[in-house]
């Protein structure tokens, strides 16, 4: 092979370029990813997911530590290159590839910059719609923080800081979210999210706690408005859970890139108990990336 071997996959539409790499040898620069996400100039995606053993990445200070008994490591960039904790659409898909490629059938433990993460996999190919029986990822607990406000013009949207292993602004809306504006970033606290912060806007939990169902959009910190964002999910029905008074609950999210699944476990005024996102992970195409355009890729 003389080219960068990639698969393209995505989970509700958020699309990511998986660039295998167990012994972390590629030179994974914030231009390369920036380039490689490009809709135009590049294959286009949201983010990449490198696949790497843990183990290989001794040294570098944005991984923590290895977990004893945990191989695999989900190097995740965001769109704009910028390195990003964690993403529950992403680990769907990596536990997806894992489990095509046989390194680790039917999921396992995942290891990410938010922790390790457990995915069970579904039965099935992973090409068609489906995703094969879909993908679920024990997302553990979320942090609940303050509350916050996101402004978009001059629009104000109470909204709930939410920690998913990355930071969330989780805003329940009365109005149809497909009406706002995401083209440009909702505006938000610095001083509550120094390092940036990913917004939901979301509807009234309908239904009840068990059973019941909401919409939402998503502005993702590094990328824009994405057709669906998994920590995001997650964090949006935590929110709409709490703003129905619940701490507790098993909802269907529908987000404008499919639908998915969250059930969060009880916990109390601080944090919940364990979160399961269950999704669909789609693999769609494998090639390579021409050496030279890997090169010099501006």
């Amino acid at each position: 092979m003389s080219g960068i071997a990639f698969t393209k996959g995505h989970g509700t539409e958020n699309d990511f370029v998986v660039l295998p790499d167990p012994d972390a040898a590629l030179d994974l620069t914030p231009e390369r990813v920036a380039a490689l996400c490009d809709r135009r100039r590049g294959l286009g995606a949201d983010g990449v997911l490198r696949v790497v053993r843990w183990a290989k990445l001794a040294g570098d200070a944005s991984v923590p530590e290895p977990v004893p008994g945990v191989e695999w490591f989900m190097d995740y960039r965001n769109g704009d290159g910028s390195v990003a904790e964690m993403c529950g659409n992403g680990v769907r898909v990596f536990a997806r590839y894992l489990h095509e490629r046989g390194w680790a059938p039917g999921g396992g433990l995942i290891g990410t910059r938010a922790g390790v993460r457990s995915a069970t996999v579904g039965g099935g190919t992973g090409t068609g719609p489906s995703g094969g029986g879909g993908v679920a990822v024990d997302m553990g607990p979320v942090d609940i923080g303050p509350a916050s406000v996101a402004t978009l013009g001059t629009a104000r949207f109470d909204g709930l800081a939410l920690d998913v292993g990355n930071p969330h602004l989780a805003c329940v809306v009365q109005a149809d979210p497909a009406g706002l504006d995401l083209s440009v970033a909702p505006r938000f606290d610095p001083q509550v999210f120094p390092h940036g912060v990913n917004v939901e806007f979301v509807t009234p939990l309908a239904g009840p706690a068990a059973g019941g169902s909401v919409r939402m959009r998503v502005h993702e910190r590094g990328v824009g408005e994405t057709r669906a964002c998994g920590t995001g999910t997650v964090a949006a029905v935590v929110a709409a859970l709490r703003a129905a008074g619940h701490t507790a609950g098993d909802v269907e999210v529908q987000a404008p890139g499919g639908r998915l699944r969250v059930t969060v476990e009880a916990g109390d005024d601080e944090r919940t108990g364990r979160t399961v996102l269950h999704g669909p992970a789609v693999l769609l195409a494998t090639g390579e990336i021409d050496r030279g355009w890997w090169d010099a890729p501006a």
